[in-house]
């Protein structure tokens, strides 16, 4: 979500500690003590463990900030080789307890209607269907655990959280522009469910990304499951939190947030590079087994990638994001190096992206495109185990293997600013570089900073400050 203070958020995830929004990396309350790596993780549809994901903020997307805007840059996404569309919620805003000029999108005042900031019912019928042209899946942000104070709902009070006096209760202190909903109502579940599969049926939706879906019982997503799978029975479902028993039988991916927290610490902090693999390792003993996580450097609710940690290890993070296992998520924008803010307070102002900063950073485009490519083109990066390679300097780089069927990729990216010479400890056999051609940031001045020297086989080899290198073999 957003429009709230993320002062605390930012503090707990520097620290390492747990943070309480946007999601816990812990267990919630009550599921601390089951063992979930005994379980398996849901069934996923192929298609979702096939995604890239490509978050859109409507407003900020385009100039005109609405639908239509959407719809005419639709070849962009697909260019990008992204597979999904993520829509940030399109239903008008509330007005009562605003917060900016213009509003949370996470405040709806209206589940059922369409944003009339953004266009019609129709236009958006429209992004849908030329998405869907293009071969391009696309999911809905649903907001359950809380509405607009001025939401239409309100005229039917009991359905809303309430204080010994009856008067509605925010979430939280903080969330001051929105009203909790109660789902040991009946009537509410009931409700939630039922516009879930309107969306569905009546504008062709694939799935939906679900805002804080910890804050929602988890009995409720796992009874509006079939409901939601009898419009669309191969549905994408995507938590946006971070908890075992989400993934056991609601929802087919949440929100690798441990992860996010352990790359801003290294990138941020200079905390040890290994820090990915012991997060990776903690995920691994507390989730189901197959359990899938969005991986991510960027989204919404974050400082922009390339602000928080610079140019070239903005695309650092965009390389691990695209070849570790999991599902990986590109942010509008960020494939062109934006630095427009949309986390709060710029969630609820307008602040376009700036889409002609591609002049400064040619090398973004170049780079988000081949890595999407790369991993689309190869199976071990979309579905591969994944196994971590020892190196010699695990405090600066993280090293790994993907394996499928048919081959292996090997995948080493620097997460420090200086050069690094060093070994891998891969397995035997004869190995092809497929690392992409992409462009070193341009120095202050002109000109781009030379490469170290490189080795061209393993276990030796070299790689920039802030450098990836990409390695396959075939298997059989």
């Amino acid at each position: 979500m957003g429009a709230r203070s993320t002062t605390l958020l930012a503090a707990t995830v520097l620290a390492g500690a747990p943070s309480v929004w946007p999601a816990s990396p812990w267990p919630a309350p009550g599921t601390e003590a089951k063992d979930w790596s005994s379980e398996s993780a849901r069934p996923v549809p192929d298609w979702v463990r096939d995604a890239v994901v490509y978050e859109v903020f409507p407003r900020a997307f385009s100039p005109r900030g609405d639908l239509p805007g959407v719809t005419a840059r639709l070849d962009h996404v697909r260019d990008l080789g992204a597979t999904v569309l993520w829509l940030m919620p399109v239903q008008p805003i509330g007005l009562e307890k605003r917060k900016g000029a213009y509003g949370s999108p996470y405040s709806i005042r209206d589940y059922e209607a369409v944003n009339p900031d953004y266009g019609t019912a129709e236009d958006l019928r429209t992004l849908v269907r030329e998405a869907h042209a293009r071969g391009l899946r696309v999911i809905l942000d649903v907001v359950a655990n809380h509405t607009a104070w001025d939401s239409v709902l309100m005229k039917t009070p009991e359905l809303y959280v309430r204080d010994a006096q009856g008067r509605v209760q925010p979430p939280n202190a903080d969330w001051t522009d929105v009203a909790k909903l109660d789902y040991a109502h009946p009537a509410t579940r009931a409700y939630v469910t039922g516009m879930m599969v309107r969306w569905l049926r009546d504008f062709g939706f694939d799935g939906f990304r679900c805002d804080v879906a910890g804050l929602v019982p988890t009995t409720f997503w796992e009874e509006a499951r079939p409901a939601l799978e009898a419009v669309r029975p191969d549905l994408f479902l995507l938590a946006e939190w971070s908890a075992p028993d989400l993934l056991a039988r609601a929802f087919d991916a949440d929100y690798g947030w441990p992860f996010h927290a352990a790359l801003t610490r290294i990138l941020s902090t200079g905390a040890p590079a290994r820090e990915i693999r012991r997060t990776w390792d903690e995920e691994q003993r507390g989730f189901p087994r197959g359990s899938l996580h969005l991986r991510f450097s960027d989204n919404h609710d974050e400082r922009r990638a390339v602000v928080r940690f610079g140019e070239p290890a903005a695309i650092a993070a965009a390389a691990l994001v695209m070849t570790l296992d999991g599902i990986p998520l590109v942010y509008n924008g960020q494939e062109i190096g934006d630095t427009a803010e949309s986390g709060g307070p710029a969630l609820v102002e307008q602040l376009p992206i700036f889409w002609p900063i591609v002049e400064r950073r040619p090398e973004f485009p170049v780079a988000f495109r081949a890595l999407v490519a790369l991993r689309r083109s190869h199976e071990a990066l979309r579905r591969g185990a994944l196994a971590w390679l020892g190196n010699s300097d695990e405090d600066r780089v993280v090293s790994f293997a993907r394996r499928s069927a048919d081959e292996e990729i090997v995948v080493a990216v620097n997460l420090s600013s200086r050069p690094w010479t060093g070994t891998i400890d891969a397995s035997g056999g004869s190995y092809t570089e497929i690392t992409p051609p992409v462009p070193l940031p341009q120095q202050p001045g002109g000109g781009a900073p030379p490469r170290v020297e490189r080795h061209d086989s393993l276990p030796a080899i070299g790689l920039d400050g802030w450098g990836f290198r990409v390695f396959r073999r075939a298997t059989r």
